[in-house]
């Protein structure tokens, strides 16, 4: 199962990582502006969003007109995240990320693992630096020198002003900064420059219920042609030169190529790419299907994957839905394999209460009822491991994911867990999340499969053992 990197790096890739002081200011929109100005000059541009998001990435997939990939040094090992950038990015001109959360914010307060500088400088990536300019002078300068030089390790080539009041106020913080720390600010954007992109309670609204959103790209490309230096940051990112190579994934041949269904829609997009790349490389065909407006699995699926999302906003129309419901029903009592994560959890309890509390019959394979809380209920980084093993896992192996919720669980009994999550403290109890039983894994946690490579081949090998 080890990824075996080629060895012939035939050519070099120019990158630039963009990053922030903290979340919120802007990186989404810069990046996006960024991507779409690249492109227009003919540049073949490769996206990539550090961390475990999955609403930034569709704007990023939509600007580049190719799918953004995660970079995450926290649940996928180091060496192996590098080798999956080379492996993505073989095939473009440029590569940019963007960071997530501040640039040293990640698992730890005292270390940056899993952090947006652990992957520029894993990267050799040059990073440049967003600050929310909007209520200082120069005092800019002062928080600009503290994020130069907080790491000597890391290559900050740069930095971007972001809500300037005026061009002559641009100028006056371009001046502070510069002058702290030597090093260029390299574009601003306007206040008024009418980019913001609406949000809710998981973040950003996703590409796919906002419609058309060409002009909007096009118009963040606009801005960033007029108040960036788009040649001197070309020259930043050749300076990077990272090698590209394709990846040569060694799975065990298996017999067939069993069909695993996944769930794509308006209710279910958070799916980390590299998870369906896995999965075919291990040998599945990948199908996609829509529980919102599909009536039938798709031909010969021998598994089913269901990956987070909103079913909360779209609950009634997927209670209504019943011709999928019976098709889901008659995959379970056919045993095949069905790996939920989150939203497809909730999807499969036996209801789901809205945030009017508007109750919805759902599938009704996982016991219990999920409710919508009108404040997070849980997010960050896990450890987990399971307690007796499931077709994902053996027993007791441990894993790393990630949790991001609003709703909470409700049972009346306990019920066999699909994971025990393990605290950051010693001495703490694990806490059970989810549910498994046979062919069932569902649960709050969304796996990344490139941190154990076992995890891709073990569904695999249980969708054909399904379809025999």
């Amino acid at each position: 199962m080890a990824n075996n990197p080629s060895s012939k790096t035939n050519r070099h890739l120019p990158l630039l990582l963009i990053a922030g002081t903290q979340s919120g200011v802007g990186k989404t929109t810069i990046t996006m502006g960024l991507i779409a100005a690249l492109k227009r000059r003919g540049l073949r541009v490769q996206p990539f969003k550090a961390g475990p998001d999955y609403i930034d990435p569709t704007y990023h997939s939509l600007a580049a007109g190719r799918k953004c990939r995660n970079l995450d040094t926290w649940m996928v090992p180091p060496p192996r995240a590098l080798a999956m950038f080379r492996h993505a990015a073989r095939h473009a001109d440029a590569a940019v990320v963007e960071g997530v959360m501040g640039i040293f914010d990640g698992f730890s307060y005292t270390a940056d693992t899993g952090s947006t500088a652990e992957i520029a400088k894993l990267l050799g990536a040059p990073a440049l630096i967003i600050l929310d300019v909007g209520k200082m002078a120069r005092s800019a300068g002062a928080l600009a020198q503290g994020y130069a030089n907080f790491d000597p390790k890391l290559n900050v080539a740069g930095f971007i002003a972001n809500r300037c009041g005026s061009e002559s106020h641009f100028r006056g913080v371009k001046t502070a900064i510069e002058s702290a720390t030597g090093l260029p600010v390299l574009g601003w954007l306007p206040k008024n420059a009418d980019l913001s992109i609406p949000e809710r309670h998981l973040g950003l609204i996703p590409t796919d219920e906002r419609g058309e959103l060409s002009g909007f790209i096009a118009r963040s490309a606009d801005l960033v042609e007029t108040h960036f230096e788009i040649d001197q940051i070309l020259a930043i990112a050749a300076t990077a030169a990272q090698p590209v190579a394709p990846i040569r994934w060694q799975f065990p041949k298996i017999a067939g190529s069993p069909t695993i269904a996944v769930a794509r829609d308006a209710a279910f997009s958070f799916y980390y790419e590299d998870n369906l790349d896995l999965l075919r490389a291990a040998g599945a065909k990948i199908a996609f299907f829509s529980p919102l407006t599909d009536s039938t699995l798709p031909p010969n699926t021998a598994g089913i994957y269901l990956g987070g999302g909103f079913p909360e906003l779209f609950a009634e129309t997927l209670s209504q839905n019943r011709a999928m419901k019976n098709a889901l029903h008659r995959a379970h009592t056919a045993k095949l394999p069905i790996y939920a994560e989150c939203g497809g959890f909730m999807y499969l309890t036996e209801r789901l209460v809205d945030l009017n509390g508007q109750s919805h019959p759902m599938m009704g394979l996982v016991p219990g009822v999920t409710k919508m809380q009108h404040r997070l209920v849980s997010m960050g980084y896990r450890l987990v491991e399971s307690v007796d093993g499931n077709f994902l896992i053996g027993a007791k192996t441990p894993l790393r994911g990630h949790e991001f919720h609003w709703s909470t669980w409700e049972t009346d009994v306990p019920l066999p867990a699909a994971w025990l999550v393990k605290s950051r403290r010693d001495g703490d109890t694990p806490q059970p999340n989810g549910y498994a039983a046979d062919n069932l894994v569902a649960s709050y946690i969304h796996l990344h499969f490139a941190h154990d490579l076992s995890l891709a081949q073990n569904f695999v090998q249980a969708a054909n053992r399904a379809s025999e």
